[in-house]
């Protein structure tokens, strides 16, 4: 068994889509509400900064999940912030990868020169929040009513990690 967390390339981008999808349509994990395909995912990248990066979970050859970094802000001032966000296939949690993933999204922002990453994840998912907690980022805020998804108002719980 071979597991890897890697630069994703365009041979990925489906597989990012088809597992970004899954949180879309479960509407738990997400604000975007539009399904997205491979050119969507395609154009994240291209956009991208030289400091922002989107990495595969492979086992064994096949994408199991995708981790992502990217700038905070546009403002300088904000340079040494980035927001992070990790997203796994249904047949993959709580298995240890999104531990494994975010640990590694810790260390490659540290290398990239960042000093503050941040989380944003819905104030329901209990399960996201607390995985967060035990891989050492602290909850900072708690933005109510800010998304309106499923027919209802949103909470998102802000959470943040300090590399030193």
């Amino acid at each position: 068994m071979s597991i890897s967390f890697e630069p994703s390339l365009p041979t990925d981008y489906q597989d990012i889509a088809d597992i970004y999808n899954i949180y879309i349509r479960k509407g738990n994990a997400t604000m975007e509400e539009r399904i997205h395909a491979a050119e969507d995912v395609a154009q994240w990248v291209a956009a991208f900064n030289d400091r922002e990066r989107l990495y595969v979970l492979k086992k064994d050859g096949e994408n199991l999940g995708y981790g992502i970094l990217k700038k905070y802000s546009p403002r300088e001032g904000y340079r040494f912030a980035c927001e992070t966000a990790i997203y796994l296939r249904e047949d993959a949690l709580r298995k240890g990868y999104g531990s494994y993933m975010k640990r590694e999204l810790i260390r490659m922002a540290k290398d990239l020169n960042y000093r503050h990453l941040v989380a944003k994840i819905f104030a329901t998912n209990t399960a996201s929040i607390e995985y967060n907690l035990k891989l050492g980022y602290e909850i900072v805020g708690r933005q109510r009513e800010i998304g309106f998804k499923n027919g209802q108002w949103m909470d998102i719980v802000i959470m943040q990690y300090i590399i030193n």
